[in-house]
Parts: C-alpha cells; structure tokens; sequence
C-alpha cells in the first residue's frame, strides 16, 4: 500500500505472472478450504448506496466499481494490500524508457456468452472510454498514454490512442512519458476489456442492466434491473480461473438505513453489514466487527462555475474554519472516522527518501483545517464586504442515504451556528439525481468524497486539476496546475523532486481553500464469521470476492 514500485521493478523487467504468483496465490488460497467449507456457499451482501451502471467506461460510484470488478477483470486483480495479481495477463514486458509495455494474454479467458477474450477487447474498450462522444467522466485517467489528451481535447481521433491488439493474444501499450503508477492502473476497471459485439448489440442500454451486459470476471450478475435495489452475483463457468472461485452466489441489495441493516444482520438476514454511529460503540468489541480504514476523504466542495459567491477566497476560508472536524468525527459519525489532515488520505503513500507519510508532510502552516469559530467570523465579515453583500442565503446538496443526510445537517447547523446572517438549506437527492447536478454544477457547495484509484497521491491530486472533470466545483489554480503536471511529466522519473512537487500542490490546496477536507473514512463492517476470503483494497477496488467462501 505504502510503495508505488513494490510488484515490478527496474526498466527492463519481464514478469511471468501466471507462473509466479499465479501459483503462490492458488496454493494460499487452496488448501484444505474444500474440506472447511459448507455445502451451501451463498452469502447474503448489502450495500449502502443504488448501483447506476455496469458500464466501464461510464463508471463514477464505488459501488459500481466493485461490481464491476467483480464481474469483470482486467490485465491484472488487486489482491491483499493492492498486490497485482494475475488477470487476462500472462507477461509483461516493460521497454528500457519506460515508455512502451508489451502484454501476453492468456487463451483461455472467455466472455459469459462464450467469446474469447482477446487483445482486440482491451483496445476496444479503451479507445471507446477516451472517445469525447461516450462522455466519460473518467477518461482523464488515460493522462499519459500516447495521445489520449489530444483525443479528449477533439484534436485526435480515438483511433490515434496508443494502445494496440498486435494479435488475438498480445496487447501493446504505448505512453507519451513514463507513469509511476501505470501497473497499479492495470487493474482499475476503467482498463478493463469489453465485448464490442455486445456494446453493438445493446447500444445505449449497454451496462444500464444486468441482462444488457457479458462478463468476463469472477461472477456474473442477474437480477439488476437498472432501478431495482436487489440483484445476484453467480459464479461464472466460462471464468478462466473458476475453480478458485468458491462461492456459487452472492445475493446482494441496498440497505440505505443503518439501522434496518443492523438488524436484518442480527436476525441472520445479512452476513455483511456496514454500521454507523452508536452501532458502532456497541459493536467494538464483537469479533465480528472489522473496521476498515478507507482512503477516502469527504470535503466540502464550492461551486465556483455557476456560484460567483464561492470565488471568494475568504468565504471558502470561513466555511473550513467554521467546521469542528474533531466533534463531527466523535460525535455525529462516531463510526471510526478521523478528522481530515489535508485532500490526500493518510496510510496512501511515503516519502521514498525518508519514509514520511505524505499527509503528515504536507501539512505545514495553517492549512484552515483548524476550527477557528474567531477566524470564520473574521473570514465571513471580510467576504461579505467584498461581495458586498449583507448575509447570504445557500444550499448544501447531499445524497439521500443516512450517512449522508447526517452530513449535511451537521454542516448546515455548524455554519448557521458560528456564521451570522447565514441561511443553508439542505438539498437530499437519489444518487443518479446528485450525479446529474453535480455534473450540470446545479448546486452551491456539497459534501463531496473522492477514494483512491492507486495507492499514491497523484490519484488525489489529478481530481482538482483545473481541466479535470470531476472538478465539478471548477477551483483553478495555475500553481496548483503546473506543480501536478511536472509531478507526471518532466519530474515523473525523478522520485523525490516528483514527490515534492506533489507535496507542494497538497499545501496550495489548503492555502487556497480550493476545497474543504472534512474526514477520512472508515468502513465498520459486521461480518458473519463464517464468511472468509474477503479482500479488501481502500486504494483502488473496494472489495475483490473472488476467493471468498463460507466455513463450516
């Protein structure tokens, strides 16, 4: 998790993935499991949020992420402590520059409908991701391979991408600078292959339901409608590594309400369920509590496109002063959550010199995370003299799950509470609602949330780039901009001038205000003892289940 370069390293390197830790994996994870297991292996799964696509290339929601990836699979898995594992790959060769990479696919993986999968799939996929017409949200994290900046910006075609099917059975990548990261993307579903003829067929319901999609992974879905709330993960014969896949089915649903979770998990009901608050406390020391620590930040995120209001330096600055991180982690959400200590989570990387965490580092000066009702004030009478303007009347938009409802009226009550002459209205929407507003920027600030894609910081700091697109709040920085594209250009081979460079984008961040971190998560998750063989990735893939199993 702490090291960037930890599964392949030195420039030339040839890694033999299926005959080395392929192997290594199968036998850990082999065993005497057969013996242990129970004849029925079907776990009851539940989520806390709605699943909105199935579509790799048009996927923004952690959950649809796992789904995805547990139903699909690319050139490599993540497994324990973001360890790649084998995929649809066999070999990798890297070129002495860094600059080209070279995959041998195996010729046994297929499609749930029968088809092989093949190199032609990954150069599909990706080229229709990246093309400006499927409107991906996602596409700037092509950054780096050949032309795919171009291809956004509408100065190439999709075709000029580099990326090409040499055979049914070779993949060749080509990138326009080296990517310190570009192994760990390897396994993000957004790289994942996909089945031309199916896309074809579907056209624009593609990935909108279960039935209108094939997959190539671990599991296949049944039962998603595309707003129904209950759907079923089977395991899929045409999986090329289906004997290590334990489980026959997965039923899985979405449980909004803490409380109707907790008790649909006492009454036997669920045997994973997320908790929040007092469950939590009551629950600390049950064995089957597991509390993950997640590398995902919330933070207050300010309309700065369509919200003149929120140019103001000095508002952004009141609002991040007039927040008791330490009160709402302890007392609101009392879930095991921390207070924030910057836009990078903490545990996501160390300095390669020293060692040093790189939120730690970071945070230098004052970064306004302190909760300073004095300086608010001071902030908010400063910002309404520049508006010149009175007091002001605003809405916070949050998603309609409890967690986030709680969130929103912690942040309406604190500002209204330490602000004066401050209205805050609170704006709940379903999911697909709040995506479609965030993306249309229909709002005035927000508790917005970001989780890493790779174990390094980078996968932070690209999101508040001023051309980003996840940058729904539209903060700009020129400094901030330049420090993030040396850190993957021109320093990209240089470990410490790049880990500086991103050191030095974090503190302009906060000095900025261009956000407001509020907290890092952490998932408390109830687990029935019996389920084992789960794991869990808090950079990339939220959890893997190929290899999860019911015990005895």
């Amino acid at each position: 998790m702490k090291k960037v370069g930890y599964f392949i390293g030195g420039c030339a390197a040839i890694v033999l993935l299926l005959s080395g830790c392929g192997k290594k994996e199968s036998a850990e994870n082999s065993g005497n499991l057969t013996a242990n297991m129970a004849a029925k292996q079907v776990v009851n799964w539940s989520e806390t949020e709605d699943l909105t696509t199935l579509d790799p290339s048009k996927l923004t929601q952690p959950i649809d992420i796992t789904m995805v990836g547990n139903t699909n699979e690319g050139l490599f898995r993540l497994g324990k402590n973001h360890k790649l594992l084998p995929g649809i790959a066999t070999k990798m060769s890297e070129s002495p520059n860094g600059k080209v990479y070279t995959f041998n696919l195996r010729k046994n993986a297929k499609w749930s409908n029968g088809d092989p999968v093949t190199a032609h799939d990954f150069e599909y996929s990706w080229k229709r991701t990246i093309n400006p017409k499927t409107a991906s949200q996602y596409g700037y994290i092509f950054d780096g391979i050949k032309n795919a900046n171009k291809i956004q910006a509408n100065k190439a075609k999709p075709s000029a991408l580099g990326v090409k099917a040499l055979s049914d059975n070779k993949l060749q990548v080509t990138l326009e600078r080296p990517i310190p990261y570009f192994k760990l993307l390897m396994a993000f579903p957004l790289f994942f292959p996909q089945n031309q003829k199916a896309v074809e067929k579907y056209g624009k319901a593609y990935g909108t339901s279960s039935s209108k999609m094939v997959f190539d992974g671990p599991f296949k879905m049944n039962g998603w409608t595309g707003t129904n709330e209950k759907w079923t993960l089977t395991a899929n014969k045409n999986y090329w590594d289906k004997k290590h896949v334990y489980l026959a089915k997965i039923k899985d649903q979405v449980v909004k309400d803490p409380s109707t979770m907790y008790n649909m998990y006492q009454g036997n009901q669920l045997d994973v369920a997320t908790l929040s608050g007092s469950q939590v406390k009551n629950e600390l020391k049950n064995k089957d509590m597991h509390l993950l620590k997640d590398s995902r930040i919330f933070y207050l995120e300010f309309n700065q496109r369509t919200r003149p209001a929120f140019k103001n330096r000095a508002l952004r600055q009141a609002f991040s002063y007039a927040m008791d991180r330490k009160s709402f982690t302890k007392n609101v959400l009392a879930d095991g959550s921390a207070p924030a200590q910057g836009f990078v989570t903490q545990g996501l990387a160390n300095n390669p010199k020293t060692g040093e965490d790189f939120t730690k580092e970071a945070k230098q000066g004052d970064t306004g995370l302190e909760y300073n009702p004095t300086k608010a004030k001071t902030k908010y009478k400063q910002a309404l003299k520049e508006l010149n303007k009175k007091s002001l009347h605003l809405e916070v938009l949050c998603g309609d799950s409890t967690a986030a409802k709680h969130s929103a009226a912690y942040v309406q009550g604190q500002l209204e509470k330490i602000l004066p002459n401050l209205k805050i209205d609170v704006s709940s929407v379903p999911l697909k609602a709040l995506i479609q507003r965030q993306t249309h920027h229909q709002f005035d600030f927000f508790v917005s949330n970001w989780g890493a894609d790779y174990s390094d910081p980078y996968t932070f700091l690209q999101v508040l780039q001023s051309n980003n697109t996840f940058n729904e709040g539209g903060w700009t920085n020129k400094s901030y901009d330049k420090l993030v594209k040396q850190s993957a250009s021109t320093d990209a081979t240089n470990p410490n001038k790049r880990w500086q460079d991103m050191i030095d984008a974090s503190r302009v961040i906060m000095s900025d205000q261009g956000v407001a971190p509020l907290y890092q998560a952490t998932i408390p998750q109830m687990r029935n003892p019996k389920v084992k063989g789960i794991v869990y990735n808090s950079a990339g893939l939220s959890f893997n289940l190929k290899g999860m199993y019911v015990s005895k």
